[in-house]
């Protein structure tokens, strides 16, 4: 068991809705004017579609927002739930290991994080283990089995005179082992709107999962990259990914956002993905040390440092291949990327130039671009889709409220 917790720590980091039985309509509190059609509330949450993704608006304290979580994606938290315990008893994992493997991780989290579990399970028929578990499905997924390389994750972000208008234009790629393809099936685009006066924060990610793509309503966005390498604190330190909840909520521009990720010491190294509405920047960070880089209107990162200060050793041919894929296409389109044009450079597939893994076979092992997103801060316009299915536009402002 401890062998399959260092696992659970190393991992890195779902999609057309499944047919689902809605909870009962209600009359929906402080509805936000936004066109998507509204397919169900529950106690003051609505549930919204976007072609083939839900859409999910939460408000109230923490707690309560978990409630609406968990009451509005029952159905998908429950598949999502059978799915991943009957994969790890395929693979020899008792459902004691797991749901102790989840516990003993998320003990640690802020209170905030615990409170939203806890309204999960009060609403969802699953326990706050069980929660934990989905929260950490893709993690024991990967770990349940063998993987080949690091590849996970790329992000480019353009402003300046490499756009039509020189406001900023960001993406991610998300990319995993095919294993955690089931997943693309539960994923949901989630609103939280608390009401003690923190920011409005978007997560896109499969139901109930660790988020590892972050949105606010002050225009700041935030995603990571694995670092290539492993690192391990020698102390023990909060998860930096869950940390992200913190960085969106209480952090509403770029100066302070940088101070807090400069603050916050890793428990792994980590590349960290960062941007508003005037600026980009990539941190590389070790568990003792933080380099931040950025670019005169471009910055990229895949999977590996890229200060030499660093002394490390040459990166994967996979990571270094994306990244310089990535700058080329930005600079092949100099001055004329726009959403349009970045999605289009996002969906070309490693094989043909591009950073997107299209079911891409390595070490006898399929990699997939889980999800990706396009953003525009400044009109906080979102686009997002998952692996073999189209992209869809969401604007993110009438979901905050404005």
């Amino acid at each position: 068991m401890k062998y399959l917790l260092l696992l659970f720590m190393l991992g890195t980091l779902a999609i057309p809705a499944a047919a689902f039985s809605l909870p009962q309509l209600s009359s929906p509190s402080d509805t936000p004017p936004t066109d998507l059609p509204l397919v169900a509330t529950f106690e003051g949450g609505q549930r919204y579609q976007a072609d083939d993704y839900p859409v999910i608006v939460l408000s109230g304290s923490y707690r309560e927002m978990g409630r609406q979580y968990g009451g509005l994606m029952k159905t998908e938290l429950n598949e999502e739930y059978t799915f991943l315990m009957d994969t790890f008893s395929e693979r020899g994992y008792s459902k004691e290991e797991i749901r102790e493997g989840g516990k003993s991780v998320v003990a640690k989290y802020p209170q905030r994080v615990k409170e939203i579990f806890t309204g999960m399970s009060e609403t969802s028929g699953l326990s706050p283990e069980d929660i934990a578990v989905i929260y950490y499905g893709p993690i024991f997924l990967l770990t349940a089995t063998p993987v080949s390389t690091s590849a996970s994750c790329s992000y480019l972000a353009t402003w300046g005179n490499y756009t039509t208008d020189g406001s900023m234009v960001v993406s991610r790629n998300w990319d995993l082992d095919d294993v955690v393809m089931p997943l693309t099936k539960w994923y949901v685009l989630a609103v939280y709107r608390p009401t003690d006066g923190s920011n409005a924060v978007v997560t896109w990610s499969p139901a109930g999962a660790r988020p590892e793509t972050f949105l606010n309503d002050k225009g700041l966005f935030i995603a990571d990259d694995n670092a290539g390498f492993v690192e391990i604190a020698s102390e023990t330190r909060p998860e930096f990914i869950t940390e992200y909840y913190r960085f969106m909520f209480d952090y509403s521009d770029l100066a302070s956002l940088d101070a807090a990720i400069r603050g916050t010491a890793p428990e792994l190294a980590w590349i960290v993905d960062v941007a508003g509405p005037d600026n980009a920047y990539v941190y590389e960070k070790s568990t003792n040390r933080t380099l931040q880089r950025t670019g005169d209107g471009i910055v990229a990162a895949s999977n590996h440092f890229i200060d030499p200060s660093w002394n490390l050793s040459a990166p994967p041919g996979h990571s270094l291949s994306r990244y310089n894929n990535l700058l080329r296409q930005a600079d092949e389109a100099k001055g004329a990327i726009d959403a349009a044009k970045m999605r289009a450079i996002r969906d070309v597939c490693i094989e043909n130039g591009g950073s997107k893994f299209c079911h891409t076979n390595m070490g006898g092992i399929n990699y997939s671009t889980n999800h990706q997103v396009v953003y525009l801060p400044k009109t906080q316009t979102l686009w997002m889709n998952v692996m073999d299915q189209p992209w869809q536009k969401v604007e993110l402002a009438p979901l905050f409220g404005k």
